[in-house]
């Protein structure tokens, strides 16, 4: 028997965004308070048993309330059992988002930061789980081990950070996966997406966050699909098409405009310009231009003043020769040939003087 998993973590919920404009932050939140129905989607396409949710669902302690009902919503139309494992930024205390929210009854969440059990007897899995209490967990799997049972699957669903003994964000170790007798293992706080991995028989996985908030959690993000079995486990990553942060780097002398994809104006880019330049940038004129073709901008420029190629035009050396001749091809150069006569003088410059050429 094999059962069908979506594995997801690290949703944050309601961030503040603030590296956009108050309005698009706003927009941003909106978006994202659709992540529990694009969830829910994804374990109907794929008719996914249970759904687990690893921790730091929400970004802090202020929650919108109608995040709230949103979140619920899509899970008690989803129907089928989810767990829910809080991290270091949703972690469940009296004044915490979970005490106030009302949770289907289809909703199991661990509260307290030991691993307890919960069975699904129908699916022959038992799911374990446990949740922070505070902004920080020990480890959990020191000495842990569940007793097997024959027959059943158990699967952990944990906030945890693998291979960094000094986390203050429930560290676990390869070794401490491999002992533990867990099938499958499903933890969340990494933002990227690991892939399979395993650790002995233990499969263990973090899907990394749905949706970028920053440029440093750039290009798809998504979920896990998991198939797990006594004898086997496999996992795919789920795009959830949310919009992405993307990083372009332009030469300064280059149509920038051009650089940019089709689908960019629903996307939120840092593009660095680089190169030289005779005239610095104009950062407001270009971020002006660019500003109807992206979500949101964010410009660097790193170009550099152009050399005076023909500085030494006169001097009375081999340098000096080679100028000479390369600025008398340059007047007898017409259109497209005067720009590779230039490149031809700036590297044989370059190499007269020892120095590394321009790219």
């Amino acid at each position: 028997m094999s059962i069908r998993i979506i594995h997801a973590a690290d949703l944050h919920l309601d961030p503040p965004f603030e590296g956009l404009p108050p309005e698009k932050a706003a927009q941003r939140r909106a978006e994202l308070r659709r992540l529990p129905a694009q969830l829910a989607g994804a374990a109907r396409r794929r008719q996914a048993d249970i759904l687990l949710l690893a921790g730091d669902i929400f970004d802090g302690t202020r929650v919108y309330p109608e995040t709230g009902e949103a979140f619920a919503d899509a899970l008690a139309d989803l129907g089928i059992p989810v767990f829910i494992a809080p991290g270091n930024h949703d972690f469940y205390s009296l004044r915490s988002p979970w005490a106030r929210l009302k949770l289907p009854e289809n909703v199991h969440m661990f509260t307290s930061p030991r691993l307890e059990c919960a069975a699904l007897d129908t699916l022959g899995v038992r799911v374990w789980g446990a949740g922070y209490d505070a902004a920080s967990c020990p480890g959990l799997l020191r000495d842990f081990r569940p007793e097997k049972v024959g027959g059943v699957l158990d699967i952990l669903v944990l906030h945890a950070e693998v291979g960094r003994p000094g986390s203050p964000y429930c560290p676990v170790t390869v070794e401490e996966l491999e002992r533990s007798g867990f099938d499958y293992a499903a933890l969340g706080h990494v933002h990227t997406c690991s892939g399979l991995r395993r650790a002995g028989e233990c499969c263990y996985a973090w899907p990394g966050c749905p949706a970028g908030r920053g440029f440093d959690e750039c290009g798809p993000k998504g979920v896990l699909f998991v198939e797990l079995s006594a004898e086997e486990c496999s996992a795919s990553f789920l795009p959830l098409g949310q919009r992405e942060y993307r990083t372009l780097t332009v030469d300064a002398g280059a149509d920038i405009a051009a650089a940019l994809p089709a689908e960019a104006a629903e996307h939120i880019y840092r593009i660095t310009l680089t190169g030289e330049c005779e005239q610095a940038p104009d950062p407001e004129a270009i971020r002006a231009g660019l500003s109807p073709l992206v979500y949101d901008l964010t410009l660097i420029d790193e170009t550099r003043p152009a050399e005076d190629l023909w500085a030494h035009l006169e001097d009375d050396t081999l340098r000096g020769v080679f100028l000479r001749r390369m600025r008398s091809r340059l007047n007898a150069a017409r259109g497209d040939e005067r720009d590779t006569v230039l490149a031809a003088a700036r590297l044989g410059l370059a190499a007269l003087e020892g120095r590394e050429g321009p790219l």
